[in-house]
């Protein structure tokens, strides 16, 4: 293990989901909870074991711990694993903190140019990843994502990044989709209250096909149900946002046209792919930070994000630090 002075924590909307309504499907909030998921930090000491990380090393933060080597670790799916640690998902305490312990393994080395908010915005980014090469994202790949928050938005970067020919992206905010264009998608759509149909044949107007790919980022019924009627035959839905436990879907419309609908769980071996692309500058996902707070104003920080405004909030751990 190692020990951490945390630098820069990001906000989600599940740290704000549990601190709003105490649980998130079967996870449960019973005892008081650190929050904290995205996240980064420079080691203040090691274990005995650890030899690829030392005091002084500023490392980014892979949330989820296999405690176990079981059947989903051996295949490398290690995010499967029933018993996983995962910060911030009760009973596990997250890292939104001065000082923090983690398994070294799961502590990724940054380069000197990747900065400590790049570090922390590789959760999210990993999601992009994990979420497109579900969805097969290849050459030429004519996508639309459902939602521009900011998994919408990560998942425009790493579509364009792994080829995609046109991305299109819809939300009900304006401002949002400006955020979209700006990170690459080539096309935007503001829905109000569409339905799924008059969606979907809006996507296929502005690609001038219909996409091989859906990626869903938002959870909501309609969003699914747009999701499926939008993809052409044969194609790829990949579910990401998560919604009501039980969602309405017009699931025979799928099936007949083998439209393969998959889900995702968080991410697994993520964190060196985004270190590389970081460093290598072949992406940029820094536009996503739209505010910042010290620690002592966090709770200002979590009223920004349940509002709604801006995109990424980030909160600052360490108070001798001066950089943005």
């Amino acid at each position: 293990e190692v020990l951490l002075r945390m630098h820069s924590v990001g906000i989600c909307g599940s740290d704000v989901h549990y601190w709003q309504h105490g649980r998130i499907g079967d996870f449960v909030v019973k005892d008081p909870m650190v929050l904290g998921h995205e996240a980064s930090g420079t080691v203040v000491k090691v274990g005995s074991g650890v030899t690829h990380l030392k005091p002084g090393d500023r490392v980014a933060i892979e949330p989820g711990v296999p405690r176990e080597m079981d059947e989903f670790c051996k295949t490398g799916r290690y995010n499967l694993s029933p018993t996983i640690f995962f910060c911030a998902t009760p009973p596990d305490d997250g890292n939104l903190c001065r000082y923090y312990k983690h398994s070294a393994s799961y502590c990724y080395k940054l380069p000197d140019n990747v900065t400590f908010e790049e570090g922390a915005l590789i959760e999210p980014l990993s999601v992009g990843i994990h979420a497109c090469k579900r969805a097969g994202v290849t050459l030429g790949s004519k996508v639309f994502v459902s939602g521009s928050g900011p998994i919408g938005l990560v998942n425009v970067i790493v579509a364009k990044m792994m080829g995609a020919a046109a991305v299109v992206v819809t939300d009900l905010s304006a401002s949002r989709l400006q955020k979209a264009k700006e990170v690459g998608a080539d096309f935007t759509i503001q829905v109000k209250n569409e339905a799924p149909q008059e969606v979907a044949s809006k996507v296929e107007s502005v690609l001038g096909c219909m996409p091989e790919i859906t990626v869903e980022c938002t959870g909501a019924q309609a969003c699914i149900q747009a999701g499926i009627y939008a993809t052409r035959s044969g194609g790829t839905l990949v579910l990401v946002g998560l919604g009501p436990e039980m969602v309405t879907v017009p699931i025979v419309n799928a099936a007949v046209r083998e439209v393969d609908i998959r889900g995702i769980f968080r991410y697994c071996n993520t964190w060196p792919v985004a270190i590389a692309l970081l460093a290598s500058k072949r992406i940029n996902i820094k536009p996503l930070v739209t505010h910042r707070f010290p620690l002592e104003k966090a709770l200002e920080a979590f009223e920004t994000t349940r509002r709604g405004e801006g995109v990424k909030v980030m909160l600052k751990c360490d108070p001798t630090d001066q950089s943005p």
